[in-house]
């Protein structure tokens, strides 16, 4: 009896505790869900003190190479990842130089391919028409 005892006291405290955490991961979802929300409300803060600093005006020159650097830095980082070594320290994750001239030779034939065929197209064939297909051929 004693056993049985121990047995459904341990499964009453085991049920308690599991039912204590569902019910702290449910508060814990809602209280995420307010944050949340109220990053959408808007600010109530008083209004923003011009300071010094704001008062100095930035040259032209200063403006132009900002914005030159903020059109080559993504130009940048997109381009290496080309040169990722996906842990083989080889460029495209490729350690065999014969199955990257395979990759390579494979893309230049489609394109080849392509070319051949739509090579002379311009712009005036790829212009948009407002009309019938014609299926004779000519």
């Amino acid at each position: 009896d004693s056993k049985e005892g121990k047995d459904s006291l341990h499964q009453l405290v085991y049920s308690h505790l599991t039912n204590i955490s569902k019910m702290m991961k449910t508060i814990f979802a809602l209280l995420a869900i307010f944050a949340s929300a109220s990053a959408f409300v808007p600010s109530t803060s008083a209004p923003v003190v011009k300071t010094a600093l704001s008062a100095v005006q930035q040259p032209d020159a200063m403006k132009t190479i900002a914005t030159v650097a903020a059109g080559f830095t993504p130009a940048l980082l997109s381009s290496s990842a080309a040169m990722a070594t996906e842990g083989t320290n080889e460029w495209f994750g490729v350690d065999d130089l014969r199955l990257l001239a395979v990759l390579f030779a494979g893309h230049y034939f489609i394109l080849s391919l392509w070319l051949g065929q739509y090579g002379d197209a311009t712009e005036d064939d790829d212009a948009d028409f407002f009309g019938e297909i014609d299926y004779t051929g000519r």
